[in-house]
C-alpha cells in the first residue's frame, strides 16, 4: 500500500501545482494593475526567493550544494534564466489581456514540452499523448480565438 501511495504522490504535487499557478495568474492579474509588470515580476521573484531558501533551511538541504556538478548548475542557471524570461514575458501578457485568454496560451509551454523533450531528451511519445498533445494545441486555439 505504501508503494502506491508513494508512485501517486507525484500525482498530489502536480495537482497542487495547478492549484497554485492558477491562484498565480488570478493573484497577479489583480495585483499588476498599475504596476510595470517588470517590477512587478521583480517584486515576485523576490517573495519566491526567500520561500524557496526557507524550504532549504527548513529541510536542511543546504548541505547539499557541494555535491552539485559542473552540468547541474549550468543547466539549473539555464533553467533560472528560462524561467525568468518567461516570468518576465507571462507578466506582460498577463499586464495587457485577459487572463483567461494569456493562460491557456501559456499552458501551451505542455505541448512545447513534449516535443522538446521528445527532441533533445530522447523520450518516447506515445500516440495517446500525441493526440492530447493536438486536443490541447486545439483547445488554446479556440479559447484564445
Amino acid at each position: 500500500m505504501k508503494n502506491t501511495m508513494a508512485s501517486n504522490l507525484w500525482l498530489v504535487f502536480a495537482l497542487l501545482s495547478a492549484l497554485f499557478a492558477a491562484l498565480t495568474s488570478i493573484f497577479a492579474k489583480v495585483g499588476i494593475e498599475g504596476v510595470n509588470s517588470n517590477l512587478a515580476t521583480a517584486l515576485r521573484t523576490i517573495v519566491v526567493l526567500i520561500m524557496a531558501w526557507g524550504m532549504v533551511f527548513i529541510t536542511k538541504s543546504q548541505g547539499g550544494i557541494d555535491a552539485i556538478s559542473t552540468k547541474s548548475w549550468v543547466f539549473l542557471i539555464l533553467s533560472g534564466l528560462a524561467t525568468g524570461a518567461s516570468w518576465l514575458c507571462y507578466f506582460k501578457a498577463l499586464q495587457i489581456g485577459d487572463a483567461s485568454k494569456v493562460v491557456p496560451v501559456d499552458k501551451m509551454s505542455i505541448v512545447i514540452t513534449i516535443i522538446l523533450a521528445v527532441v533533445f531528451l530522447h523520450e518516447t511519445i506515445t500516440v495517446k499523448s500525441a493526440i492530447g498533445c493536438l486536443l490541447i494545441a486545439a483547445g488554446t486555439l479556440l479559447m484564445v480565438l
